[in-house]
């Protein structure tokens, strides 16, 4: 199993295990960490964040409040957003 770990900056927030299918927000929850949201829909970005390191999968039509340039630079939707393996995320969004 893996972990997910929440930052802001080199600030680690906190880390919680790896549970398949729970979304990144869904971890923050357990890992004391919150991360804001208005919907579980992402339709949004209100919670936007950076992925630094590992997977989280991006839907193939992407959802208002996402856009694909800020996509390349780490952008994912806590929402929505599923990791998979270990992961690091800023709770900030890159932009």
């Amino acid at each position: 199993m893996g972990l997910v770990r929440f930052l802001r900056g080199a600030k680690l927030l906190g880390q919680t295990k790896l549970v398949p299918g729970m979304t990144i927000a869904e971890h923050g929850e357990d890992a004391g960490v919150e991360i804001p949201t208005n919907c579980t829909s992402g339709n949004c970005g209100t919670c936007m964040i950076t992925l630094l390191l590992g997977e989280i999968d991006v839907p193939e039509i992407l959802p208002p409040g996402l856009y694909e340039e800020i996509v390349e630079e780490g952008a994912r939707l806590g929402c929505i957003g599923i990791p998979s393996g270990d992961v690091d995320v800023d709770i900030l969004p890159p932009i």
